[in-house]
């Protein structure tokens, strides 16, 4: 990784993302984004996943080094059997001959965390069993220490690292692999998401066996069918997929802005079409969850991108924004509404809806303003959706389902809100509101009566603020006052006199000798006394 240290990658991003870019624009650099990926492919898991994470990292990457690690995979070599069938036995407590009518010695797929078989239950049911790969905790936290020690020495001694924070972005890769490594976190992300979708009858989440899974065991329903990117080119002819996009699509809407609870890594490779023509979401490791705070912006960006109102866009894009002291609102206010206008024009197949966020994320950047991740977690979602739409339906429109699909989430959304739950919870608060009215009104009326209603405003100390006024003008006061008694002294060095001095006038000398100590004690004070 210090090859990528010392390049001017960081650098140009910043300076070019500016001028509005393109990703075939950073081809100068040494490292291209092929060779990024394959040198975190040899490092091992935890810098795969360290890709994975950047690539929802627009303020910090170009374009092409984002869609270079969007595509990372891992690509790991297999697990023996034997230490397979050791792992699975010592979880599960019992003999895989047992457990299973059959287990499958050949893996369907081996990554970074784990490796899948195909079994069959004693039930006759067909199951996918992912195993975690051995000594994979304790690599992945020993990786992590090594990296923490440098971005933590990036964020503290530089000012790339300073602003771009990177103890913060391993921080985050610490919380998702930890979360990763728990297969009984992902069991019951499966169940919610599962319960949440339940209504969509093209989609399918495969569901645990929770007699058959542990931490580091996990058993699910076995799904039958190819990844979306695989598809075949007749099939596409043969086959009308846009029902079956628009009902996915409407699902992660309700996922991000209705329910909270989303499936954070869509790319293609885990989303599987099945030869039923419904939709599996596979890989429930990582998910994302919204406040219903979060849940309101985020559904008021999707309502002024369907309208291309960037206005409307970059006001709530500064609503949900931190900022810093040197932010620019005024050109991030102009950098979005030349983005929006540009997309105006553009036709469905450009699948610009993704990558707009990307680019308004990395807008605010550079411009001091930074948006929760959420927002990149929303971009990067949509951008794998326009991924999916161009493997399955290319002529689909995204931003036409967008509009369509959040009027109705909106409408579903303040039905709900109705409910006899939420009506009893907004009567609590009004009671609430309505018993203790009456004591604060008496007590803010009495104490207006009284001449004792004060208001506290948090401003500046002006006891502080005329206290260093005041010690200002003494400082400038007693320094005229050295002066004079210097120059009063030098001018009556040559006026006569009988009273002499270690053979100069003795008056003129006294008050030499004055100023000096004035001087002495004045610099003294300001040096070693001031804070």
């Amino acid at each position: 990784m210090l090859k990528y240290w010392n390049s001017d990658l960081l650098n140009e991003t910043t300076s070019n993302a500016l001028e509005g870019e393109s990703a075939g624009e950073f081809s100068d650099y040494d490292q291209s984004p092929e060779e990024l990926v394959d040198d975190l492919k040899k490092m091992g898991p935890t810098y795969i996943k360290l890709g994975q994470l950047l690539s929802t990292r627009p303020d910090l990457l170009p374009d092409n080094y984002l869609e270079a690690l969007t595509s990372l995979q891992d690509d790991l070599p297999t697990i023996p059997y034997e230490k397979i069938r050791e792992i699975v036995e010592d979880e599960l407590g019992s003999r895989i001959s047992k457990a299973f009518n059959w287990f499958q010695e050949e893996p369907l797929a081996s990554a970074s965390i784990g490796q899948v078989h195909l079994a069959e239950l004693r039930s006759g049911k067909k199951v996918a069993v992912k195993i975690q790969r051995p000594g994979i905790r304790k690599k992945f936290l020993e990786d992590l220490e090594t990296l923490e020690e440098v971005a933590g020495f990036a964020a503290n001694h530089t000012e790339i690292g300073k602003q771009y924070a990177f103890d913060d972005v391993l921080a985050e890769l610490k919380r998702i692999m930890l979360h990763e490594l728990d297969y009984l976190r992902e069991a019951e992300n499966l169940v919610t998401l599962g319960t949440n979708l339940k209504s969509y009858r093209r989609l399918l989440v495969p569901q645990p066996i929770p007699d058959y899974t542990t931490s580091k065991v996990l058993t699910m329903e076995y799904v039958q069918g190819k990844k979306v990117t695989s598809v075949s080119p007749l099939r596409k002819l043969e086959e009308d997929h846009t029902a079956l996009v628009d009902e996915l699509i409407e699902s992660y809407l309700k996922q991000i802005i209705s329910d909270g609870f989303a499936h954070a890594d869509p790319h293609p490779g885990n989303i599987h079409l099945m030869d039923n023509n419904k939709i599996a979401l596979m890989d429930l490791g990582m998910v994302a969850q919204f406040t219903k705070k979060m849940q309101e912006y985020l559904l008021r960006l999707l309502i002024g991108l369907s309208k291309n109102n960037g206005e409307e866009i970059t006001d709530i894009l500064l609503e949900m924004s931190e900022r810093s002291e040197v932010s620019t609102e005024k050109e991030f206010r102009r950098h979005i509404n030349t983005m929006i206008n540009d997309s105006r024009n553009s036709t469905a197949q450009d699948m610009q809806t993704g990558k707009l966020l990307i680019q308004m994320n990395r807008s605010a950047a550079l411009n001091g303003i930074h948006l929760p991740v959420e927002v990149n977690i929303l971009g990067k979602i949509l951008l794998n959706m326009d991924q999916i739409i161009l493997a399955l339906s290319p002529g689909f429109d995204l931003k036409d389902a967008v509009r369509r699909h959040v009027t109705k989430i909106m409408q579903d959304k303040m039905v709900n809100e109705l409910a006899p739950e939420e009506m009893f919870s907004a009567l609590l608060e009004s009671k609430k509101l309505a018993e203790n009215l009456p004591e604060r009104i008496n007590k803010i009326t009495e104490n207006l009566a009284n001449n004792d209603f004060n208001i506290k405003i948090d401003a500046l100390d002006e006891k502080r603020l005329t206290d260093g006024f005041q010690k200002v003008a003494n400082r400038i006061t007693l320094g005229i006052i050295i002066a004079a008694m210097i120059i009063g002294a030098a001018m009556m060095m040559r006026v006569p006199s009988p009273f002499m001095i270690f053979g100069y006038p003795g008056l003129a000398i006294i008050f030499f000798l004055v100023a000096a100590i004035g001087g002495i004690a004045l610099s003294y004070t300001i040096l070693f006394k001031d804070e």
